[in-house]
């Protein structure tokens, strides 16, 4: 069901990254916004402007009530909270946010009558190619050794969402990868650019797709706005190798290319000197065992069904984003 510009929508994971930059295009386009939030900490690099008109309540994906609260004349829902860690120690509480937070806000959207739910997935939910073959929206999750706990915890929170759909959900599944933007840089997938910046000396040359944080919330408003439902959908703008994303980032800092190249024998030392590491500092490694094979993985993605369904949207050049995400972290140093 179409959903106007005119409508209330609520937004899981408004504070975080993704979620942050759905809110910034929700509120371009003209619809009131409601925001879940468990912390006053609002997202510094999202206009104030853009912030101070969004309706913020307290909330939590694992707490009924206060979902029901946070509905309660609410016309659309963007399902964007989510717990992203390959540390085992969250792994618990990572399953817990992300399925029974799941069901939760697809049971409660079944209760309360809500007309459109847009779930925010991953392209980990759909697992990663073992020969090099392009993964499309059609390719069946199967447990292999490169898929991590994080994908998992995504596929069986989207299973939650297929079940709500065959009860009577109109929603849709949204897939993307590698999510690229300015953001806190020392969170999620923004870290990329900061190890760049600080000529971090390793590279490797596994194959992976990449999209614009910004693509990711146009995309997700558009389906919002369409007749489109029980889809999933990959949203993914290029598939390329680490090595070249780490020089373009590096180019666009005017930082030294990574000149390194961490094997999957080298990563495997290098993850278990990281966990050591740890161990001493008291502080979680960025690098671990699922993070080493996903870096050395060889997945590409086909984005030609978000094309088809949406004639009027296109990505971003992943060369364009970077030149302009850089821009903005050398703009705002005290971020970075």
């Amino acid at each position: 069901m179409a959903i106007k510009n005119t409508s209330r929508i609520l937004v899981t994971g408004g504070t975080g990254f993704v979620g942050a930059y759905i809110i910034k295009e929700l509120v371009r386009k003209g619809f009131r916004v409601r925001a879940i939030h468990r912390t006053n900490n609002l997202p510094f690099f999202i206009p104030a402007s853009i912030l101070e008109q969004v309706e913020w309540v307290q909330g939590n994906v694992l707490d009924i009530i206060s979902l029901q609260d946070a509905m309660e004349g609410v016309d659309g829902v963007i399902h964007a909270a989510a717990k992203v860690s390959f540390v085992k120690s969250e792994r618990q509480s990572m399953y817990s946010t992300n399925i029974h937070g799941t069901a939760n806000m697809v049971n409660t959207s079944l209760e309360l009558g809500i007309r459109k739910f847009i779930y925010i997935s991953s392209v980990a939910a759909i697992g990663r190619s073992k020969n090099g073959e392009l993964v499309n929206e059609g390719d069946q999750w199967a447990e292999f050794k490169p898929a991590t706990h994080y994908a998992a915890s995504k596929y069986h929170a989207e299973m939650e969402v297929w079940r709500a759909m065959a009860e009577g959900l109109d929603a849709v599944i949204i897939n993307p990868s590698t999510v690229l933007g300015f953001g806190d840089w020392n969170m999620t997938s923004c870290a990329i650019f900061k190890s760049v910046y600080n000529e971090f000396p390793w590279y490797t040359n596994g194959i992976n797709g990449f999209v614009d944080v910004e693509d990711i919330a146009r995309s997700s408003v558009l389906l919002l706005e369409s007749d489109i439902s029980s889809e999933r959908f990959l949203v993914s703008s290029d598939n390329w190798s680490f090595h070249r994303l780490f020089n373009a980032i590096a180019d666009g800092f005017s930082k030294k290319h990574p000149w390194r190249e961490a094997t999957p024998f080298l990563g495997g030392l290098a993850w278990r000197l990281e966990k050591l590491k740890s161990w001493f500092t008291g502080r979680p490694s960025v690098l671990t065992r699922e993070t080493a094979k996903i870096a050395n993985s060889s997945t590409r993605f086909d984005n030609s069904k978000i094309l088809h369904h949406l004639p009027g949207f296109q990505f971003t050049p992943i060369q364009e984003s970077i030149s302009r995400i850089c821009h903005s972290y050398m703009k705002n140093k005290h971020h970075a």
